[in-house]
């Protein structure tokens, strides 16, 4: 009698604590866009109508946390506050970059949340993914089949064709993909995992899975790396590989997966090398930035972000000092460089803490949901996706590995790239509040 009076007091007390805990950190992270904001305003010499965009964050910040509070009462109190945070710093940025994008990207924002909202009322265990995985995945497929055949680049008439249009508004399927191919991996894997792990052959001492369990899994991620392969959507394909592998490595804990994986990945790079020219040129143009190897000064861009990074030092240039702008699509792909002119190394650390709180706490949700491997699964490859996706683009920005033409998760612009940084955040939401249920 005592533990059932006790359990309801208990429960109140740890929703509030929850509750409590994600309000300070979104008042904390408001506080910082506020600042942010009006440092911007007093620089550039603007009028208060230029604090819009604080007023669209607080407005997105408050509605998600109220209906959170309702529909999710033990969720994780630190991934919203993360994504907010990243979410409302890169509008700053582009209010700052690119003003005449700006309203755009608040759409995006204010888009992406509804988006989150709607994925609460849906039921939490998230079975409707992982039943018509299929579905899902087929969908993907004609989503690309439709980018090769009717796929526009609104923005440079001669790049890479990845986009599909409506009414005139362009979305990217590929950033959709990436979600659909982790909720098919993630469902194949919970229903064949003990297979994966027991009915295994054996060459000498190394463990291998039966390729009969493994070739329906094969047969479609190979045809979804062939076609971004052949729209040259090189970022994403490499970071479908990395998924795959890593999500494979997890359901069989065999190290030989990650051997293979890492010879693959090298064996098709040099042949990626050798056949494509866009992997040509990127290589050179990460190998030697400075020594001409890149034609018609191709390496401009890569240049001019080291000189921002380098330039930021410790405490950076100030907010709006910098000259960030002289980087060709720095509001897009090198927003890092950006970050780190005006920033320095105290705004990187600020922006590398969220997105490593994002993956952190989205693998410990997966730690914790053993028992239901769906769940584990589908955690662990969404914080893989977020994570690897974060990598590419910020060791591409500092030259530790090519650049890829991916985006930062929450903060580049472009509606496509957010609203599948929210999905995967908003599911992680879920998935933490199942866990902690």
């Amino acid at each position: 009698m005592e533990i059932s009076k006790v359990s309801p007091l208990m429960n109140v007390y740890q929703t509030r604590r929850i509750q409590w805990r994600e309000r300070t950190l979104l008042i904390l992270a408001g506080l910082f866009i506020l600042l942010n904001q009006i440092g911007l305003v007093i620089v550039q010499n603007r009028s208060i109508v230029a604090m819009w965009p604080v007023v669209v964050w607080a407005g997105c910040a408050i509605g998600l946390h109220m209906v959170a509070n309702q529909r999710l009462p033990h969720r994780d109190p630190l991934l919203m506050p993360a994504m907010l945070l990243l979410a409302g710093w890169g509008l700053n940025l582009i209010h700052r970059l690119l003003p005449t994008f700006a309203d755009r990207q608040a759409y995006s924002v204010i888009f992406s949340v509804v988006v989150v909202t709607g994925l609460m009322y849906l039921p939490s265990d998230l079975l409707w993914l992982r039943r018509y995985r299929y579905t899902w995945l087929i969908l993907g497929l004609i989503l690309l089949g439709a980018t090769i055949l009717r796929g526009v680049n609104p923005a440079f008439a001669g790049g890479p064709r990845l986009w599909l249009g409506v009414a005139g508004v362009f979305y990217q399927p590929s950033e959709l993909v990436k979600l659909l191919l982790t909720v098919f991996l993630a469902s194949y894997l919970t229903d064949h995992w003990v297979t994966l792990r027991y009915d295994v052959f054996r060459i000498g001492r190394v463990r291998l899975p039966s390729l009969g369990f493994l070739a329906p899994m094969l047969l479609m991620w190979g045809v979804c790396v062939v076609i971004l392969v052949w729209q040259r959507d090189l970022g994403t394909a490499t970071i479908f590989f990395v998924i795959f592998m890593l999500m494979l490595y997890l359901a069989s804990g065999q190290w030989i997966i990650l051997v293979t994986a890492a010879l693959l990945f090298v064996g098709a790079m040099v042949v990626a090398y050798q056949t494509f020219s866009v992997v040509a040129l990127r290589v050179n143009i990460w190998l030697d930035p400075f020594g001409g190897n890149a034609p018609d000064n191709q390496s401009f861009q890569l240049v001019q972000s080291l000189i921002a990074v380098a330039s930021g030092r410790v405490l950076g240039q100030g907010i709006g000092q910098g000259v960030p702008t002289f980087i060709p699509v720095v509001h897009s792909d090198l927003v890092f460089a950006a970050i780190a002119e005006e920033w320095g190394l105290i705004g990187v650390v600020g922006l590398v803490v969220p997105l490593l709180v994002i993956v952190l706490r989205g693998l410990r949700v997966a730690m914790k949901s053993q028992h239901r491997p769906f769940a584990a699964f589908m955690a662990a490859g969404l914080s893989i996706m977020l994570g690897i996706q974060s990598l590419l683009i910020m060791g591409g920005s500092l030259r530790l590995v090519p650049l890829t033409g991916v985006t930062l998760p929450f903060v580049s612009y472009g509606g496509s790239s957010l609203l599948t940084s929210f999905v995967a955040g908003g599911l992680l939401l879920i998935l933490s509040e199942e866990s902690e249920a």
